[in-house]
């Protein structure tokens, strides 16, 4: 109770400091709250991995101040609130009242510095990559030092040292790095060419608890890429290499199965207004990275150094995102009938704007947009005896996913707006997710959304979404009903349905209905209903969440 009493004040204290508008300063709260429900559809509340927490309410509170002096110093500091303790399926390291990040910067033109914690990306991320996403419970903010200087106007170098925030402690394992870009075409002039190189050293040192071991504390990687834009045409690649480390299985790691890792990002495209096609390949394997071995693959992206999210796209319907692709990037000997080292496959997308006054672009015009996604692991030669394996360098092994889907807007009158968007899914639940036995599913799904303005900010928009699949657990049908009072004011419900005899949906309404105010920077929700099992995925990251039922508020403020 002191420390909710103590955040409680904290609050109200940077609330009055901004009452009096001081120069430099910026307040961010936000707050979720859920009191989970028993229910006889979706069981008991329960906290399955920790089964000494059985409070029924639970809320994660976050106050972010940021103070800017001198015209070149910040000082930033993030309190966070986890009781009496955190939402269902965030790590348990998220306990208590404390400070969760803390750090002070200076920047001028040529130099950008920070100690405490901090964020960074180098490339695409495939070797570092620092973030926040409350969503998803992931804060792998660096705990140490970052400089970065821009030399000349066309060179930028970045150096950091640190250790992984975990939860409101720092990881043991040490991660250091160094990056560097070079704008090329400032250096040669060139007006409509866009030229950049970029080279990245990401190190992670973590102790061996052996007496011998056959690899080294220190495991090193490697990333060059080129970055090229010529009018509307762009391209990029980058290469990882990571040097030899133990393979990690269920949190046990290995002397004998050592391996480096390595991957390839390609990216390509064209567009122009009404047009546009973008195309992009990615391989990896072995590329698992931690800064403690031991936390490989943990479910809580805890002490994850780099960043391999599933390149598919990005669904915004409930039916559609059922059977999500996560990234295997991993190495996986658990059993003779599946072994993995890794995946490889891409994506396409496609844009296009018909239009107006033509036979199918009608008075206001049609815009389509295809998505082609396909994912397998590598093709190589597996040896499960000795553990070992050696894979083709663009060989395609086991077909894990595929998505393919067509969208098209069209807009029928000032008022009138509708969606029609199809999806064909294959998903190889096996491979996936390791589940034996499980049939790869196959599914069909169609939405139909449309919007209708009413007036003075009044507007409704209805969903219909159906899904077909090859297996008979799986039957969906779902819809959702939206009242706009106002630009400020909303209302909703949602529904999805299983028809199919899965023994873990079958016959639940998983329903939802709440509604939410905003006003300038300060939003609050409310909503109540039932949350089903499955992954929570946010640009291409999911984690799992259990089946629940409750009553949740949200609060975000901006001053």
């Amino acid at each position: 109770m002191r420390k909710i009493t103590l955040f409680i004040v904290l609050i109200h204290f940077s609330f009055s400091i901004h009452g009096q508008t001081i120069d430099g300063l910026s307040v961010g709260f936000e707050s979720n709250s859920t009191w989970y429900n028993d229910d006889k559809k979706t069981g008991d509340f329960a906290d399955e991995a920790n089964k000494d927490q059985d409070e029924h309410f639970r809320a994660n509170n976050y106050l972010k101040i940021d103070y800017n002096f001198l015209s070149k110093l910040t000082a930033s500091v993030q309190i966070e609130s986890y009781e009496p303790f955190a939402l269902l399926n965030y790590s348990t390291n998220f306990e208590g009242t404390n400070l969760g990040t803390y750090s002070l910067s200076y920047k001028t033109s040529n130099i950008d510095a920070t100690i405490g914690h901090f964020y960074e990306q180098f490339g695409s991320g495939l070797i570092l990559r620092n973030w926040e996403d409350r969503q998803l419970g992931i804060n792998n903010a660096l705990f140490g030092g970052k400089v970065s200087y821009r030399l000349l106007d066309v060179v930028d170098l970045t150096a950091v040292y640190g250790n992984h925030r975990v939860g409101f402690e720092t990881s043991d394992g040490t991660i250091f790095g160094f990056n560097s870009e070079f704008e090329l075409d400032s250096v040669f002039k060139w007006d409509e060419i866009a030229l950049n190189i970029g080279f990245s050293y990401v190190g992670r040192e973590d102790k061996i608890d052996l007496e011998n071991p056959n690899y080294k504390p220190t495991t090193n990687a490697f990333s060059g890429r080129v970055d090229f834009n010529y009018r509307n045409f762009y391209s990029s690649v980058e290469y990882v290499t990571k040097s030899e480390d133990a393979i990690v299985q269920v949190n046990q790691v290995s002397n004998d199965f050592i391996k480096p890792g390595n991957g390839i990002l390609f990216n390509t495209g064209y567009s122009k207004r009404g047009f546009g096609l973008d195309a992009t390949f990615r391989r990896l394997e072995n590329m698992s990275f931690y800064s403690n071995r031991k936390k490989s693959g943990n479910i809580f992206f805890e002490n994850i150094i780099n960043y391999t999210p599933g390149l598919t796209k990005q669904h915004d319907y409930l039916l559609t995102n059922i059977f999500v692709y996560q990234a295997q990037s991993a190495v996986s000997f658990l059993d003779p009938a599946l072994l993995k080292a890794g995946e490889i496959g891409g994506q396409l997308d496609f844009f296009y704007n018909i239009k107006k006054e033509t036979l199918l672009g009608g008075k206001y015009g049609t815009k389509m947009a295809f998505n082609a996604a396909y994912w397998a692991g590598l093709k190589g030669a597996f040896d499960y005896a000795n553990q070992d394996y050696e894979t083709e360098m663009f060989g395609f092994g086991s077909k894990y996913f595929s998505d393919v889907s067509l969208e098209i807007r069209k807009k029928w009158n000032p008022k009138w707006r509708s969606i029609f968007y199809y999806v064909n899914q294959y998903y190889n639940k096996k491979e996936i997710e390791g589940n034996f036995g499980a049939k790869p599913i196959v599914t069909n799904i169609g939405v139909i959304e449309s919007t209708h303005k009413l007036g003075n900010g009044k507007s409704i928009r209805i969903e219909a979404q159906k899904l077909w699949s090859d297996s008979e657990k799986h039957d969906w049908i779902g819809g959702t009903f939206e009242f706009n009072l106002s630009s400020k004011i909303s209302f909703y419900i949602n529904d999805i349905y299983n028809n199919g005899d899965d023994s873990s949906t079958a016959k639940t309404h998983y329903y939802n209905a709440g509604g939410s105010y905003t006003k300038g920077a300060t939003r609050v929700g409310l909503n109540y209903g039932r949350q089903r099992a499955g992954l929570v995925c946010v640009g291409g990251v999911c984690r799992f969440v259990p089946e629940a039922t409750g009553l949740t508020a949200t609060v975000t403020m901006a001053f």
